[in-house]
C-alpha cells in the first residue's frame, strides 16, 4: 500500500508540475477524423516508462529503435504535457490527448515500448481550474 501512496505522490507532483511548465513539443497535425483535445473530451495521460534495469542502456535503446518506438511515440496530434527522467523509475510522460485516441495511444506503447519498459497509465483530467477557484473562494473569507 506505501507504494501506492508514494506512486499517487510522486504522479501528483509531477501532474502539478506539467502545469507550472507547461512543456509542449510541436506536433503535426493529428490524423483524419481524430478530434482535436478540448476541454470537453481532453484527458491527460500520465505514463510510467519503468526501464529495465538487469539490461544496459545501449541494449534498451536498439531494442527500442528496432520495434520503432521513436517513431511511433508520441502519435501525432497528441500533446507532450511533460516528459521526464526519473532516475531509478525511467521516463514519466504525461500526454494531453482526446479521450477516443486513448487506445491508439495504448496500442503504440504495447507494440513499441514493451521489453525495454515496463509500464503504468494513469489518465486524470484537468483539475487546475476548479482546485485553484475554490482555494481563492476558501481563502477570501
Amino acid at each position: 500500500m506505501r507504494s501506492i501512496g508514494m506512486t499517487l505522490t510522486v504522479m501528483a507532483w509531477l501532474a502539478g508540475a506539467c502545469f507550472v511548465t507547461s512543456a509542449t513539443m510541436a506536433q503535426t497535425a493529428p490524423p483524419p477524423g481524430s478530434a482535436a483535445p478540448t476541454g470537453d473530451n481532453a484527458v491527460l495521460l500520465t505514463v510510467f516508462f519503468k526501464h529495465d534495469q538487469s539490461r544496459p542502456l545501449s541494449e534498451l535503446n536498439a531494442q527500442l529503435d528496432k520495434q520503432g518506438f521513436r517513431k511511433a511515440f508520441p502519435p501525432a496530434g497528441v500533446e507532450v504535457v511533460s516528459w521526464y527522467v526519473v532516475m531509478g523509475i525511467g521516463q514519466v510522460v504525461t500526454l494531453r490527448l482526446p479521450a477516443s485516441r486513448l487506445r491508439e495511444v495504448n496500442r503504440i506503447i504495447e507494440d513499441t515500448a514493451w521489453g525495454p519498459y515496463r509500464t503504468e497509465f494513469y489518465p486524470t483530467y484537468d483539475y487546475k481550474a476548479v482546485g485553484m477557484a475554490e482555494h481563492d473562494k476558501a481563502t477570501s473569507n
